[in-house]
């Protein structure tokens, strides 16, 4: 119940992160959320058409994606923590 508790102080603690943090951070801190909080995806990629239009960091967006579906919820939960707990650190120097 402890990593529970603690994953939702830091997704808390999220939303105060500075404007500097980048959105690939963003994006990983996400796909972390949400595999700690639904489980691996069960949806299909989109077809190659569909993604033609895609920028480079949803590109790696969708990378982020395929490597968290290996992941269990309180895996996601703690890799979340430390990932919150270094941005807060580079951001605070």
């Amino acid at each position: 119940m402890a990593l529970k508790e603690a994953f939702k102080n830091f997704a808390d603690k999220v939303k105060s992160l500075p404007p500097s943090t980048t959105d690939v951070d963003k994006l990983i801190l996400y796909a972390l959320y949400k595999q700690a909080s639904l489980g691996t995806v069960n949806t299909n990629r989109p077809d190659r058409e569909s993604a033609m239009g895609c920028t480079e960091s949803s590109g790696r967006y969708r990378n982020h994606e395929r490597k968290r579906q290996r992941k269990t919820k309180d895996e996601a939960m703690t890799e979340y923590i430390t990932k919150v707990k270094e941005l807060q650190g580079l951001n605070s120097t």
